[in-house]
Order: structure tokens, then sequence, then C-alpha cells
């Protein structure tokens, strides 16, 4: 018997009133060991779903299971969430602040320690655990976030836009740690972004949210090859204008876009690209460039809010 998806939505829906957005039917799965990437625009209702699936707000329609877990109380037990901006008392230590948290989830006295050392060193913190949250930057306490929905030991990851407001290099800090989570320590994670290329970096499964609809979820490849026999090509020539017309002239080929050099992007069957350079050639094109272009999330989620 196969075990139960580490969440499961079905029909999730919260109204604000009318002509106030809310989340529509929303059903999504995330199966044990994911890297699900949910996706959106700002205002589009990730945080809403989320924390309707927390049971931080009230849900006016659906069901949730947490590994096959349908009880508000011990499903959630199972589950370490940050949702927005991670808070601390500024004058307290990242330890201080972490020992607070553990007593309040009830961990019992004799493993309070032992857990907030685990969670700091995982987080990579543990040198600066006894300075004051004050002295941390965003990336720090973005990370000391992470380490407090790390305490009790949950088995899902719920992170709201984790990367939200960092620089780069706080970026790929918290990005490489998401990611070792669940190679290294066997966490699901369900993250929210509105940054489709952090998504595309360690997103194993994605799901598309569109003005509260899901518009869109499968495996990442799977969405990047929803056009996988037609792929973009991008043709440059010291002839723009020549490698236009005889582009045109040309049966099966799409063109996509043009930049201001010049160069154009086209779709054209993957097999085809050899005979199309070939009589570009013959005829007179002197090419410079022959580049294929991956297809992005930023294309899928184009084509699905188009």
């Amino acid at each position: 018997m196969s075990s139960p998806p580490a969440l499961l939505v079905q029909g999730l829906t919260r109204t604000y009133g009318v002509g106030k957005r809310g989340i529509r039917d929303v059903s999504l799965r995330i199966d044990e060991g994911d890297i699900y990437g949910f996706l959106g625009p700002n205002g589009a209702g990730k945080t809403t779903a989320m924390r309707c699936i927390l049971g931080l707000i009230r849900r006016d329609a659906g069901h949730i299971e947490i590994f096959g877990d349908s009880n508000p109380i011990s499903m959630r037990k199972k589950v370490g969430a940050i949702i927005e901006t991670p808070a601390f008392h500024p004058w307290m230590s990242g330890w201080m602040n972490l020992e607070q948290s553990a007593l309040y989830l009830g961990l019992p006295d004799h493993e309070v320690q032992t857990q907030v050392e685990r969670v700091l060193q995982r987080v990579g913190l543990l040198e600066r655990s006894r300075d004051p949250a004050s002295n941390y930057s965003m990336g720090m306490r973005q990370r000391l976030g992470i380490a407090r929905a790390l305490l009790g030991q949950p088995r899902l990851l719920v992170l709201d836009e984790p990367t939200n407001g960092l620089d780069p290099k706080g970026m790929r800090e918290v990005r490489d740690l998401v990611r070792s989570l669940a190679l290294h320590d066997g966490l699901t994670v369900f993250v929210s972004s509105h940054l489709l290329t952090e998504i595309q970096a360690i997103g194993t499964r994605v799901g598309i949210l569109v003005e509260g609809e899901l518009r869109a979820q499968g495996r990442v490849q799977d969405l990047l090859q929803r056009d996988g026999n037609s792929p973009r090509v991008r043709i440059s020539a010291l002839d723009p204008a020549e490698l236009k017309r005889c582009l045109d002239e040309q049966t099966g080929v799409e063109l996509v876009d043009q930049d201001s050099q010049g160069a154009v992007d086209i779709r054209v069957n993957s097999g085809s690209i050899p005979d199309l350079v070939r009589t570009l050639v013959e005829q007179g094109i002197s090419l410079t460039g022959v580049v294929p272009q991956e297809r992005s999330l930023e294309d899928a989620f184009l084509e699905l809010t188009s």
C-alpha cells in the first residue's frame, strides 16, 4: 500500500466578501520528499492558502490532510512554518528566542537545550546564537526563522516567501539551506514565491496560483517541456533585416521575438534546425549565432496568465 501524500488539499476556498479576492477551489498534492514551489504574483492568494492549510484562518470549504491525518491538532504537530516575515524579540539573543519558542511548543524541558543547539547548528547560526537578534542581518533573521520552524522535528516545512527582501547572497544561503533540508534531512518543503527563478532553481514540483485559482501544477520539467516539440532558437546575422526576410519565407518557422540588436527568436521543430541553417547559408545569410533557448518557468507562467 502506497504512503499518503505529505499534503493533500481538496477544494480549498476562502472568501472575503463581495468584490474581494480570496482563493477558490484550490486542490493540490505534495508527495513526501517534494520541494513544491507555490508560484504567483503578489496578491494571488498564496499566503491566504497557506494560512488556511495551517489552520491560522478559517476556510469556507475544502479538505486538508497532512501525511494522511485530517485532525487539526495532531496534523499541525507534523508541520514547521514561517508565514510572512519572522518576528523575534530584538533584545533577546537568537538562542533565547528559540528557547522561548520551544517552551511555547510544549517541548519537554530536558529536550529544549538539545533541540535549540541542533537547529541553530543546522542553519549555520550557532556561533552567533548569543548575539542579540537586533544585530542579525535580514538573511540571518530568515535563517533563525527556519531554525524555529525546525523545532519539534517536523516532517513538512511550510515557507512563505523565504527569500523576500534578501540580497543575492542571502537569497543563495536560504535557497541552498532549503534544498539541503529536503535532500539531506528528508523534509518535504512547501515554499511560496513570486520569484520564478528561485523556484526553478530548487523546486521539484510547482503550482501556479493566479487571482486565487490554481492554473497549473506538476513536475517542473513537465511544465518546461509542454512545448518540447517546438523549442525556441535565437538566430543572429550580420544583416538582421535580410535574416528576418528569409525567415518569413520559411515554412514551419514561427517568429516569436526580435531584440534591439536584430537577433530573432523562433520556434521550429528541433530536427529541422540543421536544415534551416543550411538554407539560410545557401541564401547568403552571414550567421553570427544559432543558440537554443531553454524554456523557463517565466515562459510557462506568462502563457498561463496572459
